[in-house]
């Protein structure tokens, strides 16, 4: 295994938190970062690219790369399989680069065992109120949806004590730059 010399950070947080604009902000401001991209069993989707989106692996690939530990972590969710590859963020780690996982509960949990040197940061709603608008004000789910994204928010929330830094996204520029300061980054442009 190579020696470790940056340190992998791990972004994690209910749906409708704001992750995924937190995670697109950092990583324009601090290009040197380099955000994991996860395997899959299921298949690409038009526009999706090979090593960009994700690495499409068949079952069998991806049932060896699991016995072998080639996975930080993984899960199975409807039918197909989702990882994240060891073996490139221990390459990133031993070139210098900050690695980023943006990552569900479980697969936290799961890196927790399999890399325990990561620094694991939960991104919390001001409120569970907020977080109900901003997953009602996308309009892309019914009512049945909502109802389980948000039943899994707040188990996801109750996990806050997992984590080794928990931040409130209520502003999108004070989120970004308390991220930056949690995880030793300099302000960003």
């Amino acid at each position: 295994m190579p020696a470790v010399s940056c340190r992998l950070t791990l972004i994690a947080g209910p749906s409708g938190v704001g992750k995924g604009t937190l995670v697109a902000q950092l990583l324009a401001r601090h290009p040197d970062i380099w955000l994991s991209v996860s395997a899959t069993t299921r298949a690409p989707r038009a526009r999706e690219v090979e090593g960009e989106h994700y690495f499409f692996l068949s079952r069998e690939n991806f049932e060896q790369q699991v016995a072998a530990a080639g996975f930080l972590e993984w899960a199975e969710f409807s039918g197909n399989l989702y990882g994240t590859p060891r073996q490139p963020v221990e390459e990133m780690l031993a070139l210098g680069r900050p690695v980023l996982l943006e990552i569900e509960l479980e697969g936290a949990r799961q890196v927790r065992q399999s890399f325990p040197a990561g620094f694991q940061v939960l991104i919390k709603p001001p409120s569970f109120g907020e977080l109900e608008r901003r997953i009602r004000g996308r309009g892309t789910d019914g009512e049945e949806a909502i109802a389980k994204r948000l039943e899994r928010a707040r188990v996801e929330l109750q996990a806050e004590a997992e984590f080794d830094g928990v931040l409130v996204n209520g502003d999108l520029g004070e989120a970004l730059v308390a991220l930056e300061q949690m995880i030793g980054l300099p302000a960003g442009q």
